[in-house]
């Protein structure tokens, strides 16, 4: 079985991700692993005493709230965008950055378009683990995501409303 390509964009360049996933049955290997939602509440104290770093993986009918408690404490929270068409991982970070306070790396996994990456950074992520090839080869030819419009403030928000279009902010 070919195993499909993931490039992980960080601080504005691609790194070498120290992470691995695993799924719910599988045997936890040595290092960092990032597990679902089920498994991290299943397995909580065993994977506290690893003393190795431990992420979590939201799919978007999720409920972060289960996490509330271990989100002070976990390095990596990861929400996944399974095609380009949910977009419920947005509200997560949002969620997870301005009401629950997270500080560690929020990494969106799964179908990740370009014209999208802007509005990502906003949203909280900083860390892209990405399998769309068109996406690399954007960012791998230095394209910035940028995006001057917003349709939704955020809770650190700097930008203005547009008098004719409230909906709308600028920078």
């Amino acid at each position: 079985m070919e195993e499909a390509f993931v490039a992980l964009w960080k601080n504005g360049q691609f790194e070498a991700n120290s992470y691995t996933s695993v799924g719910d049955g599988d045997v936890l290997p040595e290092g960092a692993v990032i597990v679902s939602l089920k498994r991290f509440l299943a397995e909580k104290d065993m994977l506290a005493s690893r003393n190795t770093p431990v992420g979590v993986v939201l799919q978007p009918a999720d409920k972060i709230e289960l996490l509330a408690d271990d989100l002070p404490n976990l390095p990596l929270l990861a929400l996944a965008f399974p095609k380009f068409g949910d977009g419920r991982a947005f509200s997560l970070a949002r969620i997870a950055r301005e009401r629950y306070g997270f500080k560690g790396e929020l990494r969106a996994i799964g179908d990740i378009l370009f014209d999208r990456i802007a509005y990502m950074i906003r949203c909280g992520f900083d860390v892209l683990d990405i399998t769309n090839a068109p996406t690399v080869a954007a960012l791998e030819a230095g394209k910035v995501p940028i995006s001057h419009e917003h349709y939704q403030p955020t809770g650190t928000d700097k930008t203005k409303s547009d008098a004719l279009k409230p909906w709308r902010r600028r920078a």
